[in-house]
């Protein structure tokens, strides 16, 4: 059975880390493998010299510092230093060293363990770089920029933060950031950011901030939740964009386009009134002409409003059958939100406004017992399709002739899209139709 001193021999020659033993006079008297491999110099060679020919120059007053403490019985925790090697190059190790007792209790002498610091400082010197290519990001990024814990205590903001507010982490750690909210708009962007600390979904708002002049700018906010592998969340991440220049833009924007509106208004008033006066005495094409017209207007509001962006297929059948509300048939509606672009509407509006003035006239909507059935819908495959169907009305036969409501009704929604718009006479009640490629009709599939 092996002895305790032969397991400690075989502890220390098979140790990875250097460990030296040494006389209060800093003579060497033992040496391990694990040495042998770190300085380059061979037990041999080392037993009985002093320790101190592995010290450089500047260095001496350490072993000084060291043996006084090992004399009165301290041990020397972790350090770093730097060594020499036998070939002469300084090595950077960690070095701790702990008093040797005989059986009195006398301090004579020190064990020393030293292993490579090279891999820790590397480590270091990468976290270090890692820490200044983050903090320079961070800091000079156009957003404001911060972290909270999973509660929402936010306990880091980037420089732009405090070059705009001019506060400290002190004054705006936790919810101190309500300080340069505005009054007004406070306690509803408390109330949303807790729904999201308490629910973990992802916040957004937009809302003024103060700068330190006093002066109040508008900020686009979101902040996203960083989650471990088990999906629970470690911190939040967030960011204010300075928004203000667009926002005012878009109240320009808005403004010119309520001003085309309303021009464009004005002259659609005038060639009304020029119609009355050129075809005085034929009040049904004047009463047709006007209700065109007013469709018309009615899409224009509607883009205007959306600024001649997108226009929502529920809002635009709503805004544009409007005029039928009190009629004595009724209309049910099917399909989902769909965003038209402005061409669609258009073109969709002017077609349902037509359908509705023949029907309120001579089809279902006359009647109390009529019923109009509008449905839409879109397919991958075989692309976007709306119908219009009447049921319970007046008996159905086809017009004499074509007029102007035709082309609205089929000739421009075919020449629009590219594809199909059908009506069909058919007795029971009126049918149209429309087939048209998605990206002729969504917003944001071209």
């Amino acid at each position: 059975m092996i002895g305790v001193y032969d397991f400690y021999a075989a502890l220390v020659e098979s140790s990875d880390d250097a460990i030296v033993a040494k006389d209060t006079n800093s003579i060497v008297i033992a040496w391990n493998p694990a040495a042998e491999r770190l300085f380059g110099w061979t037990a041999e060679e080392m037993i009985g010299q002093s320790i101190r020919r592995l010290l450089p120059d500047d260095r001496q007053h350490e072993e000084d510092e060291i043996l006084e403490r090992i004399s009165r019985g301290e041990k020397v925790g972790q350090f770093l230093t730097r060594r020499l090697h036998k070939s002469g190059v300084e090595l950077d190790i960690s070095v701790t060293v702990s008093p040797v007792r005989d059986e009195m209790g006398t301090v004579v002498g020190a064990s020393k363990i030293a292993r490579d610091a090279r891999p820790f400082l590397e480590r270091e010197e990468r976290l270090r770089e890692s820490q200044e290519l983050f903090q320079t990001l961070a800091d000079n990024i156009a957003p404001f920029a911060w972290m909270a814990r999973p509660d929402g205590h936010i306990f880091w903001y980037n420089k732009r933060w405090y070059d705009y507010t001019g506060t400290t982490l002190e004054e705006m750690e936790g919810w101190g950031w309500k300080k340069v909210h505005h009054p007004e708009h406070v306690d509803r962007v408390v109330e949303r950011i807790q729904h999201s600390w308490d629910t973990g979904e992802e916040w957004e708002d937009i809302f003024p901030l103060r700068s330190k002049g006093g002066e109040y700018r508008w900020f686009l906010s979101r902040a996203l939740p960083i989650r471990d592998e088990n999906g629970d969340i470690l911190r939040w991440f967030g960011t204010n964009s300075d928004i203000t220049e667009q926002r005012e833009q878009a109240e320009q924007i808005r403004l010119l386009l309520m001003e085309v509106n309303h021009r464009s208004k004005n002259m659609l008033s005038t060639i009304q009134a020029l119609l009355r006066r050129s075809v005085d005495g034929n009040d049904e094409l004047i009463e047709r002409f006007q209700q065109r017209v007013r469709s018309l207007a009615v899409n224009q509001d509607i883009l205007v409003r959306r600024e001649w962006r997108e226009v929502p297929l529920d809002e635009l059948v709503r805004l544009q059958l409007a005029f039928v509300e009190d009629a004595p048939g009724t209309i049910v509606t099917d399909g989902p939100d769909i965003p038209l672009t402005p061409r669609a509407a258009e073109t969709i509006g002017m077609a349902l406004h037509e359908l509705a003035t023949n029907s309120l006239k001579y089809g279902a909507l006359s009647v109390d017992a009529g019923k109009v059935e509008i449905s839409w819908a879109v397919d991958a495959a075989t692309g976007f399709s709306m119908s219009w169907q009447e049921s319970g009305g007046p008996e159905v036969s086809p017009p004499q002739r074509k007029g102007f409501g035709s082309t609205l009704i089929s000739e421009i929604p075919k020449r629009t899209f590219g594809s199909d718009a059908d009506i069909l006479y058919a007795p029971e009640g009126i049918r149209w139709s429309l087939r048209a490629p998605i990206d002729m009709v969504e917003a944001g599939k071209s």
